[in-house]
């Protein structure tokens, strides 16, 4: 696709590299019909074939786009499926980050939609913050037929109840039980811990029990995909660079072995963090933290689980788009969870996506319930008696849909290796 880009332009690093990937485009629309939101819509310019055009024209102007450009942008689910089935190895990630970030700086969006941005930004990636809001909502459920549909659609997604917070959630060191095999440091996340301290809690338990001490690291926490996502560079920088620096510290004192993740939306994201700090001082440190990145189904892979218990629950697998395709992981969870004993139904449409996407059930919340709603239905065909998941965005967006339990696939693999009934589980009477 040709390009005009300034001598000046090119000269900026973003530029340059939104440039390659334009470059890279040959708009053969092999894209198109993988994409979520074509499929719904059925408009080229809600296809990356389109966004990348919208984005090309945009950058080259480089003023504030018009409100067209940013509908289309705003619309997509950043669920890099595209990138699957591209012929010419575009990367729309970095492409769509840079257009997010251009959308942040120069356009001025309608007072309600810059409240609810910042409220965003300023409550999700603070789990007490978070935990403070959600019990608000709650009690905001009785008004919800009168507030604005995207207001309404948080209160939608607000749980019933709340778990305690876990006091694993705060910097200290788990000791290996056991032959020691790897040193670790655990991602505890943001929102995770206040919707479901459960996973975390299952993730040290079945790490120690297989030789892992596990580190939580001071100072580190939200990995910064909930602002890098709309652009707000300032913030998910932050955010990231604080990390980075709490894991080389681990790094050069004891040593790590692995940075473990267990939501696939914040994996994809730090395992990018070498991109992200590419011209920054922080670059070399923020390489090494990327090249140790580790989804908790690799590590686990590694480990020779020890099972217990083979419970022969039926279950469909729900391939999160950030491990499937923003990490390119598909079936170590599978292969994970039918060695466990687990009988997978494999769903039609199985790699499509739930339309939680991070904050897009919350800014685009029709759509999103649309896309919930087909993937629904695809994964309770065949009648499973449990959903499993690698993603706590996912998580309480199907859940939000469905009357089946949603459990994390480390819950469960630590309930057959040893470790207490997931509690989703539990409360559904299907304990063994």
């Amino acid at each position: 696709m040709q390009i005009r880009f300034t001598p000046e332009q090119l000269s900026r690093p973003g530029y340059a590299d939104s440039a390659v990937e334009i470059n890279a485009c040959i708009q053969c629309g092999y894209c198109i019909e993988i994409c979520p939101t074509h499929q719904l819509l059925a408009d080229e310019l809600d296809s990356p074939k389109g966004r990348v055009r919208l984005i090309r024209e945009m950058l080259e102007h480089e003023g504030s786009p018009d409100d067209d450009t940013v509908r289309h942008i705003d619309r997509c689910l950043h669920c890099l499926a595209c990138m699957s089935a591209c012929p010419s190895s575009v990367n729309y990630m970095h492409l769509a980050d840079h257009a997010r970030r251009h959308i942040e700086d120069q356009y001025r969006r309608p007072l309600g939609d810059r409240l609810l941005r910042w409220m965003l930004a300023r409550v999700l990636p603070y789990p007490r913050r978070f935990r403070l809001v959600l019990r608000g909502a709650r009690m905001m459920r009785p008004l919800a037929s009168v507030l604005p549909n995207r207001w309404r659609g948080m209160l939608d997604l607000a749980p019933a109840r709340l778990p305690p917070a876990s006091r694993n959630d705060l910097p200290q060191v788990f000791p290996a039980a056991g032959e020691h095999r790897k040193r670790v440091a655990l991602l505890t996340g943001c929102a995770q811990r206040a919707l479901n301290t459960g996973i975390n809690d299952a993730t040290i338990r079945i790490l120690q029990r297989h030789g892992c001490e596990v580190v939580v690291a001071q100072g580190a926490g939200c990995c910064g995909a909930l602002t890098h996502h709309m652009g707000r560079t300032t913030d998910s920088l932050a955010a990231a660079g604080a990390n980075i620096q709490a894991w080389m510290k681990e790094v050069n004192g004891a040593g790590l072995d692995a940075v473990v993740v267990n939501a696939s939306g914040c994996g994809t994201v730090v395992k990018d963090y070498g991109h992200m700090f590419r011209n920054h001082a922080l670059a070399e440190d923020a390489a090494t933290i990327s090249g140790l990145a580790r989804d908790i189904s690799e590590v686990l892979s590694e480990l020779d689980l020890d099972y217990q218990i083979q419970p022969g629950l039926k279950l469909a697998y729900h391939a999160t788009c950030s491990l499937q395709y923003g990490q390119r992981i598909r079936f170590l969870p599978k292969k994970l969870l039918k060695a466990a004993g687990f009988r997978i139904i494999e769903s039609r449409d199985a790699h499509t996506c739930c339309g939680s996407a991070g904050t897009y059930s919350l800014l685009q919340p029709q759509i999103s319930r649309q896309l919930r709603d087909r993937k629904v239905q695809a994964l309770q065909q065949g009648a499973p008696q449990l959903i499993a998941a690698g993603n706590i965005g996912c998580m309480v967006q199907i859940a939000s849909g469905s009357a089946l339990p949603v459990v994390h696939t480390v819950e469960l693999l630590d309930w057959v290796t040893g470790g207490p009934v997931p509690p989703a589980l539990e409360m559904n009477g299907m304990a063994i």
